[in-house]
């Protein structure tokens, strides 16, 4: 295992004045034995920041660093990392035995010590009943763990995971999340792993990287990332709903953007020194809670209330909300960085 270093990674495409830059001087460092999730929306460079680690991308500018070792010029074989896709990639006329094995068998390991190897990582991800089987014979989520499985018994020292969960499901997803998080408890492996998906970001991560047109807004905890978001990206984008931003509604100051999430909003019997009176627009059931959609003059905003509470507002009806004072985010209107 080792650690993994963005120093100042740029990446673009073509060269002089009309090379396009997506990649802008990205920098992190991912201790050893760390996950650490890249997330952002489509198109934002998550992908391309995990292939430049992967070699499959060349480094325009910066240095990756795996341990001590810069690997900006080694070849993909060379970095001792295993990368896992969306696509499964498994070989549809091999067993699973035989897609986990073939790596090693390649690299002329023993015999003994690859079926050491696919054992142990068929043990760890609940697939010794289906050694035997083709790929055509599992579910979605099986062949997802296959995939894993082949990465495992690599030993590398790096995960890379680009997407892995985007073929499956809804409930596979949230099954395959909590066994990729037992395994990185098992192993201790470090680990990169993109998704468009908060949620799984959230889930997942130790800490978090999140990225907007190339650029690296925030790294942290998702606590951090959650709770202090370092720009209005950020905040809107992490987060379901997202937070309410504020531009012109009352008690705003100019120049500032005002944030609060949802579930800081109290809805109080009449207005509030510092809160806002909204029309109701829409209410979305959630189970245990509702989400009211609300508005004030061209300001959208929208309130958590738990189901307990027994609110339901009526469609069109007047809502006076209080924020939480302690609660608030204020971010600079221009450039959009917190204050």
């Amino acid at each position: 295992m080792a650690s993994l270093t963005l120093d100042h990674v740029i990446k673009r495409y073509g060269h002089g004045p009309r090379a396009n830059q997506v990649i802008h001087g990205v920098s992190a460092t991912i201790a050893d034995g760390e996950f650490v999730v890249i997330v952002g929306p489509s198109g934002c460079g998550k992908s391309t920041l995990l292939r430049m680690v992967a070699g499959l991308e060349e480094v325009s500018g910066g240095e990756i660093r795996i341990g001590a070792r810069v690997v900006n010029s080694l070849e993909p074989a060379e970095r001792d990392i295993a990368m896992v896709f969306q696509n499964y990639a498994l070989y549809p006329h091999m067993s699973v035995y035989e897609n986990m094995a073939y790596g090693l068998k390649i690299a002329r390991v023993p015999k003994d010590e690859i079926r050491t190897r696919v054992e142990k990582a068929a043990g760890i991800l609940e697939l010794m009943p289906f050694l035997e089987r083709k790929p055509r014979q599992l579910s979605g989520g099986q062949r997802q763990r296959v995939a894993m499985g082949r990465a495992i018994v690599r030993q590398p020292q790096v995960f890379l995971f680009d997407e892995p969960l985007s073929n499956l499901d809804a409930k596979l997803r949230a099954q395959t999340r909590l066994e990729i998080q037992k395994l990185h408890r098992e192993l201790g492996i470090t680990s990169l792993f993109v998704t468009h998906d908060q949620v799984e970001a959230m889930t997942l991560a130790q800490r978090m990287i999140v990225m907007n047109a190339g650029v690296m807004e925030q790294f942290g905890t998702p606590e951090e990332v959650y709770h202090r978001p370092a720009s209005t990206f950020v905040a809107s984008f992490i987060g379901a709903p997202p937070m309410n931003l504020l531009t012109s509604a009352p008690h705003v100051q100019a120049g500032t953007v005002l944030g609060i999430r949802p579930e800081h909003l109290q809805i109080v019997p009449q207005p509030a020194a510092q809160g806002w009176s909204v029309q109701v627009e829409a209410v979305e059931m959630l189970g245990a809670e509702r989400l009211v959609y609300t508005r004030i003059g061209s300001e959208a905003m929208i309130v958590r209330v738990d189901e307990k509470s027994g609110m339901a507002p009526a469609i069109g009806s007047t809502l006076h909300l209080a924020p939480q004072a302690d609660r608030l985010h204020r971010f600079d209107a221009s450039t959009g960085k917190r204050l």
